[in-house]
C-alpha cells in the first residue's frame, strides 16, 4: 500500500501529464496534469475503458493490449481523445509498462494541438503576406493603364458629338471606374487605424443589431459572452466591418441550411467571445488575447475550398465577390490578429483572436 501512496505522490507532482491502466485497459489512475489537460477528474473516469477516451483504431488498441502481456514500450504519434466537452485533444504519447509486473500501463501524454496550431497560423500568416505582396503588385500593373484607358476615353468623349458614341465611350469609362474600385477592395482598406478604446461586445452587438435587421427577424442569435473582458486599443469601425463580413457570410450559409435533411433547428448564429492567457499568435505571445467564435448552423465548407477562402476572389457562393474574408483577414492582420475557420455539416466557427494590448 505504501508503494501505490509513493507512486502517486510522485506523479501528482509532474507537470507532464500521466495515466495508468489496468491488465483490462481500464483507467487507474489520472495524475492532476493528466485531469487538468482532460477535463475531467479521477473520480469521473476510474474504472472506465481507455476506448472511451482514446479516438484509436482497433488496432491501436490491439497495441495496447500487446504492451500489457508483453512489456513492450512504443510511442504513438498525434492521436485524438475525446474530452468531456466533447472537443477533441490531439497528442502524442509514450507506454511504458509499470509496476511490479506486466499487469499496468503508464502513459505519458504530451498535448500537440498547441504545436500544430501554431505550426499552422505561421503557414497561414506567410501565405498572407506574400497574397499581400502579390496583389499589391498586380494591383499597380492593373491601375496604371486603367487610368490611361479612362483618360483616353474621356479625351475621345469630348471630341465625338455623336450621342450614340459617346454612349460607347461613357461604357468604357463607368467599366474602368468599376474595375479600379474591384482593384481598391482588394487591397483592402486604405487608411492606417484610428485606434481608441475598444469594447468587443459593442461590436458584436452592432453586427447583430445590422443582421436582425436585414434578416427581418428571421434568424436567431445566441449570446455566450465573457463579459470580464477589457477593452483594447482598436478601430471600432474597421472592426465591425471586419465583423459584419463573417456574419453576413454565416447568415446566408444558415439561410442556405435552414430546411436541409440534416437542420432539426432554425438559422441560428452564435456570438461567443472568451478571454486566452499566455496565448501565442504566430510566433508572438502574448499575456492576454480575445478569442471571439461565429458560429453557424449552415451547410460547411468544402474542405477543398476551407483552405483557401482567405484569398482574394475566392468564394463559395456563386454571387459572392469572394473579397469579403479576405478584407476582414486583412483588418484583422492590422490588430496583430488572426483569423481561422472550422468547418462541418451544420457548424461552421470561424475564430477570430485579437491581442488585449497596445497595437504597435
Amino acid at each position: 500500500m505504501a508503494a501505490v501512496t509513493d507512486y502517486k505522490s510522485i506523479l501528482d507532482n509532474l507537470t507532464t501529464a500521466v495515466i495508468v491502466v489496468d491488465s483490462s485497459l481500464r483507467i487507474d489512475y489520472l495524475n492532476p496534469a493528466a485531469e487538468s489537460m482532460l477535463e475531467t477528474s479521477l473520480s469521473r473516469v476510474r474504472g472506465l475503458r481507455l476506448a472511451g477516451l482514446l479516438l484509436e483504431t482497433d488496432q491501436s488498441l490491439d497495441t495496447l493490449q500487446t504492451a500489457v502481456e508483453t512489456g513492450q514500450t512504443y510511442t504513438r504519434r498525434e492521436a485524438e481523445f475525446l474530452l468531456a466537452t466533447g472537443n477533441r485533444l490531439t497528442v502524442d504519447y509514450s507506454v511504458t509498462p509499470f509496476g511490479a509486473g506486466p499487469d499496468r500501463l503508464l502513459l505519458e501524454i504530451q498535448p500537440r494541438d498547441r504545436l500544430i496550431r501554431i505550426s499552422r497560423e505561421e503557414d497561414l500568416l506567410t501565405q498572407q503576406e506574400a497574397t499581400r505582396i502579390l496583389v499589391r503588385g498586380m494591383a499597380h500593373e492593373i491601375k496604371n493603364p486603367l487610368g490611361g484607358i479612362r483618360g483616353a476615353a474621356q479625351l475621345l468623349d469630348r471630341e465625338l458629338s455623336d450621342a450614340g458614341q459617346k454612349e460607347y465611350t461613357q461604357v468604357i469609362i463607368d467599366e474602368a471606374d468599376r474595375l479600379r474600385s474591384l482593384v481598391d477592395r482588394m487591397l483592402g482598406p486604405n487608411r492606417a487605424l484610428r485606434l481608441a478604446p475598444t469594447n468587443i461586445h459593442e461590436v458584436l452587438e452592432r453586427v447583430r443589431t445590422l443582421l436582425e435587421a436585414e434578416s427581418r427577424g428571421r434568424l436567431t442569435f445566441r449570446r455566450d459572452y465573457d463579459v470580464s473582458l477589457p477593452e483594447f486599443p482598436g478601430d471600432k469601425e474597421q472592426l465591425i466591418q471586419a465583423f459584419l463580413n463573417i456574419a453576413r457570410n454565416a447568415m446566408e450559409a444558415a439561410f442556405e441550411y435552414h430546411g436541409g435533411p440534416c437542420s432539426d433547428e432554425p438559422p441560428t448564429i452564435t456570438f461567443r467571445t472568451r478571454v486566452l492567457r499566455q496565448f501565442t499568435i504566430g510566433q508572438k505571445r502574448h499575456r492576454l488575447v480575445c478569442r471571439v467564435d461565429i458560429i453557424d448552423n449552415g451547410p460547411g465548407i468544402a474542405p477543398d475550398l476551407l483552405q483557401n477562402i482567405f484569398y482574394p476572389m475566392i468564394s463559395g457562393r456563386a454571387s459572392g465577390t469572394g473579397l469579403g474574408l479576405s478584407i476582414t483577414q486583412s483588418i484583422i492582420g492590422q490588430h496583430r490578429g488572426l483569423v481561422e475557420c472550422e468547418s462541418e455539416p451544420g457548424k461552421t466557427d470561424f475564430i477570430i483572436f485579437l491581442p488585449l494590448e497596445e497595437t504597435s
